[in-house]
């Protein structure tokens, strides 16, 4: 009967009790990049808006193509209405205009005002990933090149930003499985207050 009663009250516990708040890793600093449109896009677009991030480039033939059909996949599993952004930067700001990006993004099913595909000054776009989001980039050196296409060396992980530009989470962007939990995160950051 006792032990009846501890259960009891650990699953009550479970079921009632919040989750703690998700823990802030850093704030995201400002930015002015230029996406698949050719609008400029900072971070004050983003505040108020729950965001994803990621950074790929268009000729990876690496991990990029899933990461990009994960970005897809994530955005059809949200609501049309949903105050949320995903953020694909370009590791290959040379190659990678708007008008390459908006190809490249057209062929993934890429919602123009959801999802910006971002390009710009190379140190303006490393900065925002490496200080800024917390991301891994920087080019292979000719001499390790396996290929032609083989220029750069970069995270494959999925920030969530919430509405305040904080790094709140952060997931494989390559693993399928990630999802569900990124659509929990986002799902705990809309629903916060914000100050």
């Amino acid at each position: 009967m006792v032990l009846a009663g501890i259960a009891g009250v650990f699953i009550a516990s479970k079921i009632f009790r919040p989750n703690p708040p998700l823990p802030v890793y850093s704030t995201v600093p400002d930015f002015a990049l230029t996406n698949q449109s050719g609008r400029v896009v900072s971070r004050d677009d983003l505040r108020g808006r729950v965001w994803v991030a990621d950074i790929i480039y268009t000729r990876c033939l690496g991990p990029c193509a899933n990461m990009t059909l994960q970005m897809s996949r994530l955005q059809a599993a949200l609501p049309a209405d949903a105050p949320v952004k995903l953020i694909s930067l370009t590791a290959d700001p040379e190659f990678d205009t708007p008008e390459v990006l908006k190809r490249y993004g057209e062929k993934f099913g890429a919602s123009g005002e959801r999802w910006q595909f971002l390009t710009g000054k190379k140190p303006d776009l490393y900065r925002l990933a490496t200080k800024g989001l917390l991301l891994v980039v920087e080019e292979t050196k000719p001499e390790l090149r396996e290929s032609g296409n083989d220029l750069f060396v970069h995270s494959t992980r999925f920030v969530v930003v919430d509405k305040q530009a904080r790094i709140r989470a952060s997931f494989d962007g390559a693993e399928p499985s990630s999802r569900q939990k990124i659509l929990e995160t986002i799902q705990v950051l809309l629903q916060e207050k914000v100050p």
